[in-house]
């Protein structure tokens, strides 16, 4: 059919049609988002020529002609990237640690507050979180802002997270049938306390300092647990696993992606893989009138990577933040 009012349909189509280049489609994260949209057709793929994904004039033209460039790059070239930048409409949304501090820039976790949120519909600039980063400031954010805990407090965070966490190299590492039998275990890292997620984690929890953080990386590919121990008696009031249940369902009241479980909803233990291949994060408050532990749950690739890329993308682009996510129940 190559009548008039179908081509000008087409026409209309392509228009409307956002045209997203990804640079550094090859790594973990932007693999991840170049596969999230094989079935989207809001948007129009601008592909780099693979000999010339490191020419900076060549990604300069694709960052230029496209409405939104994804960053998918170490932290010296996401900076680099946004320097070529010359069309001020083309939004950019940065997966990398670099930008995700800075205050002319969108944090991208909308369900912190309506701060955040509006800031990512307005801004050209939006910075998606650190994956242990997302775990922790879905509690430690609502915990400082209702007041139940002054910022000051001696936060101590513990986290796990599968293996894909470890980039493309990390990866090869665990999925090698020769590897090293340390890796079937659980292994502490990050011993230096100098993580790169401990920046946004007192940053934008407005914490007076960093947190004592024990990440951990497990022999399994996808899924995050993120862990904050309380002692009642050190908030600024004794308050109950109740009230904290309730605060934490009133700070994300009517959110689809961050859910609030009820008190006792997992009995015995929490499994840290669930939400593999998930974009949806859930939070549990369990503990007694004396020691309280809330958990955050979510896939590392998800929620804490591509999952939130492409949320903040939907809400820049003004539509159903769940398009193209896989949410659960």
């Amino acid at each position: 059919d190559r009548s008039p009012s179908r081509g000008l349909g087409d026409v209309y189509k392509r228009q409307k049609m956002k045209r997203i280049f990804i640079d550094g489609k090859d790594g973990t994260t932007g693999l991840k988002i170049y596969q999230r949209f094989e079935n989207r057709n809001d948007i129009e793929l601008l592909l780099i020529d693979p000999e010339k994904r490191k020419d900076a004039k060549e990604r300069a033209k694709m960052i230029n002609e496209s409405d939104i460039t994804f960053l998918c790059l170490p932290d010296a070239a996401s900076i680099e990237a946004v320097e070529l930048v010359e069309n001020d409409k083309v939004k950019i949304i940065d997966t990398s640690t670099a930008h995700r501090t800075l205050f002319d820039w969108a944090y991208g976790f909308a369900e912190l507050s309506e701060e955040f949120r509006n800031k990512i519909e307005t801004s050209n600039r939006i910075a998606v979180p650190g994956c242990y980063a997302s775990g922790f400031n879905s509690i430690v954010y609502p915990l400082v802002k209702s007041g139940f805990i002054s910022n000051d407090y001696d936060i101590v965070c513990f986290a796990m997270s599968g293996y894909t966490g470890a980039g493309k190299k990390g990866i090869a590492q665990y999925e090698d049938k020769n590897r090293d039998k340390e890796l079937d275990s659980p292994r502490i890292y990050a011993l230096t306390q100098q993580h790169k997620h401990l920046k946004e984690m007192k940053a934008i929890s407005n914490l007076s300092k960093e947190p004592i953080f024990t990440p951990i990386i497990c022999d399994y590919p996808q899924g995050m647990l993120v862990n904050i121990p309380l002692y009642t008696d050190k908030m600024s009031k004794k308050y109950t696993k109740e009230d904290i249940y309730e605060m934490f369902a009133e700070h994300f009241d009517g959110s689809d992606i961050v859910k609030v479980r009820p008190l006792g909803y997992s009995e015995n233990m929490i499994g840290s893989n669930n939400f593999a291949n998930r974009d949806d994060m859930e939070i549990e408050i369990n503990g007694n009138d004396d020691r309280i532990i809330i958990t955050s749950r979510f896939d590392n690739l998800g929620k804490g990577a591509s999952g939130a890329a492409i949320q903040c993308l939907n809400i820049a682009m003004g539509i159903d933040e769940k398009t193209g996510l896989n949410i659960g129940e």
